[in-house]
C-alpha cells in the first residue's frame, strides 16, 4: 500500500514523525492542511499550476503553513515537497500518510462514496455503525460520486456494500431483461 511516489513520501514523513514522537501532531497538521486545501480554490490552484515558479509556490505555501500554525515537521515536509516541485501531489501524499498511520495503528480504512457531500451528522452515524460490524476501529475516507444518484457505497477491506440507487437501478434492469 505504500508503493509509488506517494508511498515513499508518506513513509519518510511517518518515520520522521514517529522518531521525533510527534506522530499525533503531524496527523493533526496534515488534517488541517488537507481541509484548508479542500476549502480554498486559490490554494488548490497554487499547488496545481505548473505556471507558478517553484520559488513563488514554495514561498506562498510557507506563508500558508505559517499562518495555519502548522508544526515544524509538517512545515519542513511541505517545504521539501515544494522544493521538489511536487506540490500538485500533496493531497495524494497526505492521503497516503493517513492510510499508513491507520494501518500502523491497526485501524481499518472504510471508503464511503455518496452521491452528495454528507453532513457531519451523517458522517458521525456512519462512523458509529461501521466499527460495530467489523469489530475494529475504522478511518473513513469520504468520496463523492454524483453517478450514484443517491445512497451510499461502503468498501471496508475486500467487502463492498453498494446501497446506491445506481446499483439498484442496474439490478432492476438486469431483472427486467431476464423476464423479457
Amino acid at each position: 500500500m505504500t508503493a509509488g511516489l506517494a508511498g515513499r513520501y508518506a513513509t519518510a514523513l511517518y518515520e520522521l514523525a514517529h522518531d521525533a514522537g510527534a506522530l499525533d501532531q503531524v496527523v493533526g497538521d496534515l488534517a488541517a492542511l488537507k481541509a484548508m486545501l479542500a476549502g480554498s480554490a486559490d490554494a488548490r490552484h497554487l499547488i496545481a499550476s505548473p505556471l507558478i515558479p517553484r520559488k513563488q509556490q514554495g514561498k506562498a505555501m510557507a506563508e500558508i503553513v505559517a499562518k495555519a500554525q502548522i508544526g515544524d515537521i509538517t512545515r519542513r515536509f511541505v517545504g521539501v515537497v515544494a522544493g521538489n516541485r511536487r506540490l500538485a501531489r500533496l493531497p495524494e501524499f497526505i492521503e497516503s500518510f493517513e492510510s499508513l498511520v491507520a494501518r500502523r495503528r491497526g485501524e481499518l480504512e472504510a471508503e464511503v462514496t455518496s452521491a452528495v457531500t454528507l453532513s457531519q451528522a451523517q458522517v458521525n452515524a456512519i462512523a458509529g455503525s461501521i466499527p460495530g460490524a467489523t469489530g475494529r476501529k475504522v478511518r473513513l475516507v469520504l468520496k463523492v460520486d454524483p453517478k450514484l444518484v443517491g445512497g451510499l457505497r461502503v468498501k471496508v477491506g475486500s467487502r463492498l456494500v453498494d446501497a446506491s440507487i445506481a446499483a439498484k437501478l442496474s439490478r432492476l434492469q438486469l431483472a427486467m431483461k431476464g423476464t423479457a
